[in-house]
């Protein structure tokens, strides 16, 4: 607990709790009868002992779980509450049920006592807790996805969910979707954990839970990020079933995996449709279809693209401007690229002055 408590009569020490010896035994030994209350009475107490006596005062015999949950709250040092939360499961006849488990991982969590909340998840995933509800699932599941070490156990949850026919909600997917496509990395690693996502997807429909467009996106991101595009826009030509509006994040996630699969033509007519919407895409998909335009000598087209960028004011980075300004240059078209060079330079915010030394150094040594 990170507390010692110690009990000085006449100058000694009789009697000490501390991490090992909790405040809940401490009172368990010196409460067990009514002379030891009166002895307690007549002593001088911390702060924190007179408090968790007066909230175990307040619990009178056949105390309810709600009178213990509003004890819970009450409290304003977590370690205390995790102390009464312990000496009401030792009750006899008591058994903590979902809201009083539900108070305490809140409280755990609220105090930064991370641990201690872990812990209070292995409880329950052990059947500590009586009829566990969907609230206490998802708080256990949020938790678990905000800690990367914890990962594997929010699946756990899951499991324990579906098993104790407790039905998973929208919320209870999306978690879970997100949580897996921050694993996401180098391609190798993210075929593994495209496994989970293909999962996930099949029991939110088989379960009848209508997605919205947050957690298709994610589905559809997970696909683009894997290059498996025809699995991504599948998943795009279900959203009108589901009543779902794809948006700029949407339509970005399959143009960016469509120029890095190859299909330029159909990342191309993706960004376009998304404009026709007057939907703006983020400045990295804007420099991925430029650049593979660009790479496939469409060069009118990857301008149009650059000069709608700015119109957006999303100025493309050195690498971009590079790829466009070089594969000019190398497809004999010099005088072109020197002219665009000078036209962006020219354009207010367009460019820095390192940046267009930069390029001018660059198309000056290709061209000799």
């Amino acid at each position: 607990m990170g507390f010692v408590y110690s009990v000085v009569r006449s100058g000694k020490q009789v009697l000490r709790a501390s991490s090992g010896d909790s405040l809940l035994r401490f009172f368990d030994r010196r409460l067990s009868s009514s002379s030891s209350l009166s002895a307690l009475s007549s002593r001088s107490r911390t702060p924190l002992e007179r408090q968790f006596e007066e909230s175990i005062h307040r619990l009178k015999p056949g105390f309810t779980s709600e009178d213990l949950e509003s004890t819970l709250r009450s409290q304003s040092d977590p370690d205390l509450a995790m102390d009464i939360f312990r000496w009401s499961s030792q009750q006899r006849g008591y058994r903590h049920p979902a809201p009083v488990y539900h108070a305490m991982v809140e409280i755990s969590i609220a105090g930064r006592r991370f641990d201690q909340a872990e812990a209070l998840i292995d409880e329950i995933l052990s059947g500590a807790c009586s009829n566990p509800d969907l609230r206490l699932f998802n708080d256990m599941i949020r938790f678990c996805c905000s800690k990367k070490h914890l990962f594997s156990r929010a699946f756990d949850v899951f499991k324990k969910m579906t098993r104790d026919s407790c039905r998973p909600n929208l919320e209870t997917y999306t978690m879970l979707l997100s949580s897996v496509l921050k694993r996401f990395g180098k391609p190798s690693v993210s075929y593994v954990y495209l496994h989970a996502v293909r999962s996930l997807s099949r029991q939110m429909k088989a379960s009848g839970v209508i997605p919205d467009t947050y957690a298709l996106n994610l589905i559809i991101k997970a696909y683009s990020n894997c290059l498996e595009m025809d699995d991504a826009i599948k998943i795009f030509k279900e959203m009108g079933l589901y009543g779902c509006d794809p948006n700029q994040y949407t339509y970005g996630y399959l143009c960016k995996g469509l120029c890095e699969k190859g299909r330029i033509d159909d990342g191309l007519e993706f960004f376009k449709e998304m404009r026709e919407k007057d939907l703006v895409p983020t400045k990295t998909v804007y420099s991925i279809l430029i650049c593979s335009l660009a790479m496939e000598k469409r060069f009118s087209e990857a301008v149009g693209v650059l000069r709608d960028s700015l119109e957006k004011a999303l100025v493309p980075d050195l690498l971009t401007y590079r790829t466009l300004l070089e594969s000019l240059c190398r497809d004999g078209k010099a005088d072109e690229a020197f002219k665009l060079l000078e036209e962006l330079r020219s354009l207010e915010g367009c460019m820095s002055q390192k940046t267009y030394s930069n390029l001018l150094d660059g198309l000056h040594w290709l061209c000799q």
